[in-house]
């Protein structure tokens, strides 16, 4: 069941992120109530792909619980996963999800395409967004204003 101060404790991963010049992503993983996980996005600092917050946050699970198979787990996650990550919740097997903002351009959970629809895969996961939206998408709003004022190209 959803609880606010998780996807909180995923903004201020987002909110680490931003200073350590990564795009502002957080993922916090919870079981039985308690935070076991949590991660921002480290593609930039580990010049790697597949790097982002939800993975990183997952991989973290697993290694605290001692199993990749993460039932009774929930993912609070600041932005609409990617493919790449809706598949591997999939493949942990976790219960649900809660994100913030929606991604129109990569959003793999209702967006853009829909990899957590019922009965698609071997196991279903509870999905809800739109969590503290405003503040989720303003993280990344502000992060990418900044970076076209620098001069970088996105």
């Amino acid at each position: 069941m959803y609880d606010e101060k998780f996807m909180k404790m995923a903004i201020e991963e987002a909110r680490r992120c931003a200073l350590e010049d990564e795009v502002p992503v957080g993922a916090v993983v919870v079981k039985g109530g308690e935070v076991i996980a949590s991660s921002g996005n480290f593609k930039e600092r580990e010049n790697n792909a597949v790097c982002h917050a939800e993975v990183v946050a997952l991989s973290r699970a697993a290694k605290k619980t001692g199993n990749w198979w993460l039932e009774g787990c929930e993912m609070y996650v600041t932005l609409e996963p990617c493919a790449m990550c809706a598949g591997a919740m999939v493949n942990s097997r976790i219960d649900a999800l809660y994100f913030g903002a929606f991604d129109d351009k990569s959003g793999a959970c209702g967006s853009k395409v829909n990899l957590l629809e019922k009965g698609l895969f071997n196991h279903d996961i509870e999905v809800s967004g739109g969590h503290l939206a405003e503040e989720c998408a303003a993280l990344l709003a502000d992060f990418f204003k900044a970076k076209r004022k620098q001069g970088v190209k996105l």
